[in-house]
């Protein structure tokens, strides 16, 4: 790092005494073109495993350095497996110490061996490079693959959530505490308020350092000092992490993915005690294996994770694994959900799809997973239950819109919290629910007009909100038609018999030959059946009038335009003087009246009717 930098990042004594790096060590590298590259010197030896994890976790790209007079040695495989679980793409492989082998068979040989241990991690096609910081050699080599690896990583993105993890505190005087990591997801400025999580502590950010320049800003993916005012530094510690308040929660339970190492001693059980590094952040975890009895060396699983100490993390965080003691690297994923609402069964079928769900699917499938399952949920709701960011969330939300993947329901043009959205894939398909329920009952209720609303309401099994949106989103778009409490499928008919048919012209012609002294109710559904009988009234053949008595529906506006007339000329109506002006019976008229006075079309006034 000498050579290459000019700063010797050994900052301990007895680091310097043992030239052996104990803990994490910081430098920075000018590039050619001006641009400045922070260095976070880490640990190689494999008793210091656990310090070397505070400083990897968020850089962008790794110089991996192996001896040339040594060769591939245990803590090389270990470096080499935490780098791949935490999916560091970008690096440059530096055979260092060339100076001291003489033989260059053997260097051939050691090369061999790194390119064989490489084979299928995220180094398998990085270049290496024989160098000497002794004398020199193959310094510019290394400082031109550096480069051309620099160049090819993507510029951190900024989610507007910038993040600190901290993984190193000390005080200065007159300036008082400063806290330095690798700034993620966000931008600090100059008087900002901070949040160190976990924990309750706040303060202003009084300024800002990348590499030893003061700035106003300090931007995603930048080695970032930052003096806070307020603040102790005996209240600060490595592993917590630097956050605008309210933007980041603390948790106690996370939803993960996890690979266990094919070389570990042991297997991995159920509530088995671990130690969780994430950021630059160690605390203790047990364990809740997902889906599986025990994980083998070599699986993949799904876990929940449940720290002894809270910790602040957000969904994509990647983690590492190591057993306590004897101290073991386990294996390492990502963050899925760092805010399940609860513990999971641990064979749950709905449980393993969700979460695989979300270890394979992009964000839009992530929020098409979700709604699959809910139906139709708002906005925030969507951000609890799923972990996304929120910016993620919305613009993956506004593609699937745009594309026709996402329904949005209300008169909102834009999505906010309380947008209620859902799924047109699993809407089309409960629509298609719904109209196949129907179809079943008409195929099973041909005489009826249609299905009871409360009916169709019952069968579906759904709750309230998503039947009214859904049934309402079904009848807007005419794909089932409705009147009063039936529902039908547009073009529906009751279909008749021919031996039905003549029941009912037989029955129709006896209330033609007497309309205002027809058969009674029983007696129709003596004539036709009781199905039939039904069927007239839906097809408005005929109308109830009371519990026994039925009229065609023309008698019963003759009787209304008849009895309307009678008062306007007359006065007030008895029931006698309607008995003789149809020439009927009392049951007849008093039905006919009492139906009328429903309607609001009379009312009665002592013993006469007089119009509403």
């Amino acid at each position: 790092i000498q050579a290459l930098t000019g700063t010797h990042p050994d900052r301990l004594k007895e680091e310097q005494e043992r030239e052996m790096t104990i803990d994490l060590g910081f430098a920075w590298w000018e590039l050619p073109n001006g641009e400045e590259i922070g260095v976070v010197d880490v640990p190689g030896h494999r008793d210091f495993i656990e310090n070397m994890l505070a400083g990897v976790g968020g850089i962008s790209a790794v110089l991996f350095v192996i001896a040339a007079d040594e060769g591939v040695m245990p803590q090389t495989e270990e470096h080499l497996a935490i780098l791949d679980l935490l999916q560091i793409q970008a690096g440059v492989i530096a055979l260092s110490k060339i100076d001291m082998v003489e033989d260059t068979d053997w260097l051939d040989l050691v090369e061999e061996e790194v390119r064989l241990k490489m084979k299928g991690t995220v180094l398998e096609n990085a270049p290496m490079i024989r160098v000497s910081a002794k004398t020199g050699e193959g310094l510019e080599d290394i400082q031109k693959a550096l480069i051309d690896v620099m160049e090819d990583i993507p510029p951190q993105i900024d989610h507007g959530r910038p993040r600190l993890p901290i993984d190193r505190v000390f005080k200065i005087a007159g300036f008082g505490t400063v806290v330095t990591g690798t700034l993620l997801d966000g931008s600090f400025q100059v008087g900002d308020e901070v949040h160190v999580m976990p924990g309750n502590t706040k303060g202003r950010i009084r300024g800002l350092q990348t590499h030893k320049n003061q700035v106003e800003t300090a931007q995603p993916g930048s080695r970032t000092a930052i003096n806070i005012s307020g603040l102790d530094a005996n209240e600060i510690e490595r592993g917590q992490i630097v956050v605008h308040p309210g933007q980041v929660t603390e948790t106690r339970r996370i939803d993960v993915h996890f690979r266990l190492l094919p070389d570990v001693a042991h297997p991995l059980e159920h509530d088995q005690d671990v130690k969780l590094f994430i950021g630059a952040a160690e605390v203790m975890a047990r364990v809740r294996l997902i889906g599986t009895q025990i994980m083998k060396p070599g699986d993949e699983s799904w876990l929940q994770l449940e720290p002894v100490e809270p910790i602040a993390v957000v969904k994509g965080d990647r983690y590492i694994l190591r057993r306590p003691s004897p101290g073991e690297t386990l294996g390492g994923g990502v963050i899925l959900d760092p805010y399940p609402k609860w513990r999971y069964q641990r064979f749950d079928e709905d449980t393993l799809q969700r979460l695989q769900a979300l270890t394979e699917g992009t964000p839009e499938d992530v929020i098409v997973e979700f709604l699959e399952r809910s139906r139709i949920a708002q906005f925030a709701e969507i951000i609890q239950n799923t972990g996304l960011e929120i910016e993620t969330a919305l613009e993956s939300a506004n593609d699937l819109l745009a594309s026709g993947d996402l329904l949005l329901f209300g008169d909102e043009e834009k999505i906010t919290n309380n947008s209620k959205l859902a799924s047109k894939t699993i809407w089309n398909r409960s629509a298609k629910d719904m109209i196949s329920t129907v179809n079943v009952y008409h195929n099973e209720n041909s005489l009826r007009k249609g299905m009871p609303r409360e009916e169709l309401k019952s069968k579906l099994k759904l709750d309230n909100k998503v039947f009214n949106l859904l049934f309402g989103w079904v009848t807007d778009n005419e794909m089932l038609m409705e009147k009063g409490p039936l529902v039908w499928v547009p073009g529906y008919e009751i279909k008749l018999s021919d031996e039905q048919q003549k029941k009912i012209d037989l029955l129709l012609a006896e209330f033609e030959r007497e309309p205002f002294s027809p058969p009674t109710i029983k007696t129709c559904i003596e004539k036709v059946g009781e199905q039939v009988y039904q069927a007239m009234l839906e097809l408005g053949l005929l109308i109830t009038i009371s519990s026994d008595v039925a009229f065609k529906p023309a008698t019963y506006e003759k009787a209304v335009t008849d009895i309307k007339e009678l008062i306007e000329k007359n006065g007030p109506v008895t029931l006698g003087q309607a008995r003789d002006h149809w020439g009927t019976t009392r049951r007849y008229v008093q039905a006919l009246l009492e139906y009328m006075d429903q309607q609001g079309i009379t009312k009665r006034d002592g013993d006469t009717r007089v119009l509403r």
